[in-house]
């Protein structure tokens, strides 16, 4: 039971910011030698950070569906590369292969450097006026870096974003819209393996991990974006470099 507590928290907090949720959920379960901790799980813990984006974007949603459906074709395809590369990943059993520590290490200190550098991009787009198909296709295929655990799928694409010139809150805006399409696969591929594995043991504590992923993930949402307004990414880099400094230590 609390293996699932605490790995829930970890997904709710760090699923949104530019730190790498996958990562932080591998190294707490093999530190703590958690035997719940594993790709199923890892997985099922999204779902509760799904609801949250849709609940906390209702109205947001709900004006995307209804009046403005090339913004959503476009939030969509964004979805896509990483959604095929992430298939093939999976049916080739090549996902355990990109789970070490320095795996891990590396990805979390080179992408908090290139995370550093985006921010000093100068602002000249607006995420409503200028995010073309273009736009969705960059930092759609950025995303499918996003596989590797330390690159963090938050991360990756609001790096692209600041790229492309999007302002910090546009960017992070992006970069949850985006995320929706994604997080529904996952949650869904998820679902299905439970009931193959017929597995109702797990699926109980899933719904005690989904309710407080939904939590924690509405909460940093929501305080993400205020922190955004009055200050830059520079926080999360000096996290980032720290965290996989001790990482790389440890596995070298």
């Amino acid at each position: 039971m609390i293996e699932i507590v605490v790995l829930s928290i970890i997904q709710g907090v760090t699923e949104f910011l530019p730190i790498s949720s996958s990562a932080h959920l591998i190294i707490t379960a093999k530190y703590f030698n958690f035997n719940n901790q594993n790709l199923t799980l890892d997985m099922s813990l999204h779902l509760g950070s799904l609801l949250a984006i849709i609940f906390y974007f209702k109205k947001d949603l709900s004006n995307l569906i209804n009046n403005n459906n090339k913004l959503f074709l476009k939030i969509t395809l964004s979805s896509v590369p990483v959604i095929i590369f992430g298939f093939f990943l999976v049916q080739l059993n090549l996902i355990d292969y990109l789970r070490g520590y320095k795996i891990i290490g590396w990805s979390t200190v080179f992408f908090a450097v290139l995370l550093y550098f985006s921010d000093l991009v100068k602002v000249k787009k607006k995420f409503k006026r200028d995010f073309k198909y273009s736009s969705a296709l960059y930092i759609g295929f950025f995303q499918v870096i996003s596989l590797v655990p330390g690159v963090s799928r938050s991360g990756i694409a609001i790096t692209a974003a600041r790229l492309l010139n999007f302002g910090r809150i546009d960017a992070a805006q992006i970069s949850f819209l985006i995320s929706i399409p994604i997080l529904s696969v996952v949650s869904l591929y998820n679902l299905q393996s439970l009931l193959i594995n017929k597995n109702f043991d797990i699926s109980l504590l899933n719904f005690l991990g989904i309710f407080l992923s939904f939590i924690f993930s509405y909460a940093t949402i929501k305080y993400f974006l205020k922190f955004l307004k009055r200050f830059s990414l520079l926080t999360f880099v000096v996290y980032r470099l720290i965290l996989g400094s001790f990482i790389l230590i440890y596995a070298y």
